[in-house]
């Protein structure tokens, strides 16, 4: 006799958010997500570095937060409170750092802290399409701020300050990634941060400081963070391990003053993230960390390089975009006619995976024809071949790019090779 299976979809709350899809695999050319290079992952170091600190502290892990407490294992806030003074000027203790499992972690923490449906945020309008879907299913309002070469414009961000202001309305915060900003890879400087405070502070509104790209800059400078330079203390500031040392152990951090830190700790009830990977983190970075990085950044760029090649080759002229000054992305711009929420499907039962530009904008007309394109994952052949597929999907579903164009293009290029000295 067969059972008639339960059906437990009366039973799911209103709200819930669409059903996952099963898992099927990642796509044979991947230019999505934080995927970093497997290759830069150090594996040795973690090898020593887990076998170390299991054979001397390996029975803490009986106790929830190993003695340590819940804000995380006390040794890698103390590597932090070195690096972010190094790295970022910021001054902080180890009691202003809380352990998270990765930024997105931190995200839902500090939403949770200070959001409720139907409050506004104000964010960048190309931004991290992890905070975009949250604060949408948060059924919060979100106000999208034009960036150019450096960044947020503050003269969008002053107007439309002004405008809510008039109308009554107090953003909860300003969400920014000013240090290779996601997705566009732009690095705010620093003339534009002071003004981004001052504005902060004159509309007596909190900046969401979201600095997870920040170790992967080409010339390892960076200016100061808004944390270090704001001093109200009104700047809440994350980070993550996932981009500098690998996005699989799920380790990101939050720094804040106790007054809200004391909140998001009430509401973080998993008992603390993972341990072990603390721990590991901590004994690597420690001796490791200032070295390994160069080295990680000096790959990525070379990936960078392959990735513009293919796509000058590929697409000529029709794919527009800047160069990054960090980061594992490209944000590319196509010609108006490309839908690039089309073309995502369409790549990926040619078996590539795309980022499209309308789950990365608040404006989505802006988004439509961009897509980014994620290079640390893929290697070097790989991104050779998997632009060349989407060229040809793209050439196949839009029209463009034209193949004329990148005959002539090779033409313009062996005309310079000639005219060279």
């Amino acid at each position: 006799m067969t059972s008639t299976p339960f059906d437990f979809a009366p039973l799911f709350p209103a709200g819930l958010p669409a059903a996952a899809a099963k898992w099927t695999g990642l796509a044979k050319y991947s230019f999505i997500g934080g995927n970093n290079d497997p290759d830069q992952v150090p594996v040795e170091g973690l090898i020593e570095a887990v076998d170390a600190v299991l054979r001397r502290e390996g029975r803490t892990l009986a106790t929830y937060g190993l003695a340590s407490g819940p804000q995380g294992y006390r040794p890698l806030r103390e590597f932090l409170t070195a690096k972010l003074k190094a790295d970022a000027g910021i001054n902080c203790t180890a009691d202003d750092i809380l352990i998270v499992s990765g930024s997105l972690q931190a995200l839902d923490l500090v939403n949770a802290t200070l959001l409720a449906r139907g409050d506004t945020v104000i964010i960048e309008r190309d931004s991290y399409q992890g905070a975009l879907n949250r604060l949408t299913r948060l059924g919060v309002n979100m106000v999208g701020i034009p960036l150019d070469g450096d960044g947020m414009r503050m003269d969008a961000l002053a107007t439309a300050l002004a405008d809510l202001r008039a109308r009554g309305i107090r953003p909860k915060y300003i969400y920014i990634i000013p240090t290779v900003q996601n997705p566009t890879g732009t690095i705010m400087p620093e003339t534009r941060r002071a003004e981004l405070l001052k504005l902060s502070q004159q509309y007596g509104v909190p900046i969401f400081e979201d600095d997870c790209y920040a170790d992967l800059i080409w010339d390892g400078k960076r200016p100061p963070a808004l944390h270090a330079m704001s001093d109200t203390g009104n700047v809440i500031h994350i980070g993550s391990f996932s981009k500098s040392i690998a996005p699989a152990l799920r380790v990101g951090y939050i720094v804040a003053g106790w007054d809200v830190m004391s909140r998001m700790l009430a509401l973080k009830t998993d008992a603390g993230s993972g341990a072990l990977e603390q721990m590991v983190l901590a004994e690597y970075c420690a001796p490791h960390f200032a070295t390994h990085v160069p080295k990680l950044t000096r790959g990525l760029r070379v990936k960078l390089d392959t990735l513009m090649e293919a796509l000058n080759e590929q697409f000529g002229t029709s794919a527009e975009f800047e160069d990054p000054k960090g980061g594992i992305f490209l944000w590319v711009k196509l010609p108006d006619n490309v839908d690039t929420l089309k073309l995502n499907q369409a790549a990926l039962a040619a078996g590539v995976a795309i980022n499209p530009g309308p789950e990365w904008s608040t404006d989505k007309n802006y988004g439509k024809s961009r897509l980014r394109l994620c290079f640390a994952s893929p290697s070097h052949a790989q991104i050779r071949e998997g632009i060349a597929v989407l060229a040809e999907v793209c050439r196949k579903e839009f029209g463009v790019p034209a193949r004329i164009a990148n005959v002539e293009k090779r033409a313009r290029d062996d005309a310079d090779a000639k005219m060279a000295p």
